[in-house]
């Protein structure tokens, strides 16, 4: 089955621009290169499928290092099947000196995982603690193996299996296939944590958002430019769709979430997908309308609780420009986590900003005069038609601070185009402190 898989120079040469790069560390299981992919200078480290040793970990390591001293990205091709037993436990704090380095220079410069053979134990843990993890269809990931267990799942260890549980970001047909996606992100993302954004030439998109048909995926494309966008994670979390992408040219970051409900696995994929644009100082573009967090008592005992405070606390803490566009339902928690913290707000005509679902409000607040008519959800209904005219609409969120600018759903990439012109110089300074300690 490895015979049959593309080998070093087929991958690498749809990797790299026209094929070109310069090899480094030929010989053993783990070999390197460097050239340029998709405009941006970029290493990469090549399993051959080979057991991994002590010398080729250190290869991988001396990458890492020089890595963070260039300030470009580093892509690695995991491939191998185990390692070399002989080097005892030495071998033993070598892996431990690379996961450390991974963990070193993680939000310095991007690291890019491409699974395109197989990937176990130690590999699939550093694999995973990539910034974004690729694995071609026939690639395997997993800790320790599944396949004698009596409790055996039959995709354990398979990419759309790492895919449904939010380790794969993206899954491609084939190895080849892989590379080139990995060339992609690696073009959108900035060589380094000190760099700006990657610019762009672009297409208007073809459809202006509607709120009449809208779907996350839609409204993303509604606002990126035309055929930009690479979406991460679609297996995981199905009603926040992500994806990186170009608006004007300028890379960002775009979140739309579906209009239904939020569950943990949701809420765990926008934590993921805004501390990575963060940590590269991507301007996040955040698209709203949904009818809330799921109830659930099954999604609160997973942590669905638990993962909307980390949501929110990584929303409320990121430092890179943020632009939320209130497109549709964005009712209490919702608001407070999407929109409460962005730097610019964008309400659309005909979306409902509240406190609570104007509904609830209504028959709080009018209460004596429903109950005092001769036909109870009649009233109910015209009170909460009139309150959510009057106080949940685009034009009362910006009277009242809660939105910055009203927008027809026409109008709103062209809003969020001079948004993020408006918020290219922004800066922001942290309070000193060794990190937060938002629930994870």
């Amino acid at each position: 089955m490895a015979a049959k898989k593309p080998g070093k120079e087929v991958l690498l040469a749809e990797f790299y621009d026209e094929g070109n790069y310069s090899s480094l560390f030929t010989d053993g299981a783990v070999s390197a290169a460097f050239g340029c992919a998709n405009g941006q200078s970029a290493y990469v480290v090549y399993q051959n499928g080979e057991p991994v040793g002590v010398e080729d970990i250190n290869k991988t390591i001396r990458v890492l290092e020089m890595a963070a001293e260039t300030g470009n990205p580093v892509v690695t091709f995991y491939n191998s099947n185990g390692a070399k037993l002989e080097g005892g436990l030495e071998l033993l704090n070598a892996n431990s000196r690379l996961t450390a380095e991974i963990a070193r220079i993680s939000g310095v410069v991007p690291q890019i995982a491409v699974v395109t053979g197989t990937c176990a134990g130690t590999s699939a843990v550093q694999a995973a603690a990539a910034d974004v993890c690729i694995m071609a269809e026939d690639a395997e990931l997993f800790l320790t193996a599944p396949f004698n267990a009596e409790d055996k799942v039959a995709s354990a260890g398979s990419a759309s299996f790492a895919a449904k549980a939010g380790v794969a970001a993206i899954v491609e047909a084939d190895a080849v296939k892989a590379a080139a996606a990995a060339a992609k992100v690696v073009g959108l993302l900035p060589a380094n944590n000190l760099a700006g954004p990657a610019v762009f030439d672009f297409d208007a998109p073809a459809a202006a958002l509607d709120l009449a048909k809208y779907d996350a995926k839609s409204a993303a494309a509604a606002v990126a430019d035309a055929d930009s966008l690479t979406e991460l994670y679609a297996g995981y979390g199905a009603n926040v769709y992500t994806a990186l992408g170009t608006v004007g040219g300028m890379a960002v970051g775009i979140l739309a979430t579906a209009n239904g409900n939020l569950c943990h696995k949701c809420t765990a994929k926008a934590a993921r997908f805004v501390r990575l644009c963060d940590a590269y100082s991507i301007p996040v573009v955040s698209i709203v309308n949904t009818n809330g967090f799921v109830k659930s008592e099954g999604d609160d005992e997973a942590g669905g609780i638990r993962q909307a405070a980390r949501m929110a606390g990584v929303y409320a803490e990121a430092t890179t420009a943020k632009i939320a566009v209130l497109a549709g339902e964005a009712i209490g928690p919702v608001y407070t986590v999407f929109a409460a913290s962005a730097d610019w707000r964008i309400a659309v005509n005909g979306c409902t900003i509240a406190p609570l679902a104007p509904e609830t409000a209504a028959t709080v607040l009018y209460k004596d005069e429903i109950f005092a008519s001769d036909n109870i959800e009649q009233a109910t209904r015209q009170k909460a038609a009139a309150y959510k005219a009057e106080v949940c609409s685009a034009a009362a969120a910006v009277a009242h601070g809660a939105a910055d600018a009203v927008a027809a759903p026409a109008e709103v990439r062209a809003d969020v185009v001079q948004a993020l012109d408006m918020l290219a110089t922004k800066r922001a300074v942290r309070l000193a402190k060794k990190h937060g300690n938002i629930t994870l």
